[in-house]
């Protein structure tokens, strides 16, 4: 199944939307890293405010009791789980995210855990959680690493819930010129679920779900490490 998510009439990318993706997918990674203070505010208007409202929605799918997300970016995330009552550790490898995670989470009065570290190198050991979560994640998450390290510290039967991909729908002015922001930045191409194809192959048994939001969509991808495993 193909889902389609360019624009009416919109024509594959020239030369000049390159140069301006290249643009903006470099001003988003200083803007994961130095000028990380800036991320909720910028996230919110590209989004028109629904940035937050997407992650949240995965919160439906989690009931732990020990999550790992990776990527805990500001910590939208962690405050929610915390607030759910479950046991969660953030792994992200920007110390500036991890900052302000960490105020996000004990000005509310919760005990931070989180860790500086990779998708592509855990730092847990073997089945130590029963989910990993994580929203909007960069292209690590696509490293077969990253996939091996998910499978490691999964659980026998334990679930991976990603969400990757996000496109407004709306026909608003606004909500069209957001959509051809997220199309020219790469960050909403179209989905085939042959995608999954090199996940199942690592052992996992994964499937996609799209959610139809107001004036907007998510894929979530759900992958589960079989309860036993065939020597």
């Amino acid at each position: 199944m193909e889902i389609q998510n360019k624009p009416e009439g919109m024509r594959p990318l020239r030369f000049q939307y390159r140069i301006l993706s290249f643009i903006l997918r470099t001003f988003f990674n200083l803007l994961y890293h130095q000028f990380a203070w800036t991320y909720d505010w910028v996230a919110a208007i590209v989004s028109l405010g629904l940035w937050q409202k997407w992650i949240l929605s995965v919160l439906p799918y989690i009931d732990g009791p020990h999550v790992l997300e990776l990527g805990h970016g500001p910590g939208h995330l962690q405050a929610a789980l915390h607030c759910k009552g479950i046991a969660s550790i953030g792994v992200d490898e920007s110390p500036q995210m991890g900052k302000i995670a960490y105020k996000r989470l004990t000005r509310m009065g919760f005990t931070p855990r989180l860790v500086n570290g990779h998708g592509q190198l855990i730092p847990f050991g073997d089945e130590s959680f029963h989910q990993v979560v994580a929203t909007f994640p960069a292209e690590y998450i696509l490293d077969k690493r990253t996939i091996e390290e998910i499978y490691r510290v999964l659980i026998p039967g334990g679930t991976a819930i990603i969400l990757p991909l996000a496109w407004i729908t709306g026909r608003k002015l606004l909500e069209r010129l957001a959509a051809w922001l997220f199309y020219v930045t790469g960050e909403a191409p179209s989905w085939n679920d042959r995608a999954l194809e090199p996940i199942k192959k690592m052992g996992f048994d994964a499937c996609s779900e799209f959610i139809e939001l107001e004036s907007s969509k998510i894929l979530i991808i759900h992958m589960q490490k079989p309860f036993t495993t065939m020597d």
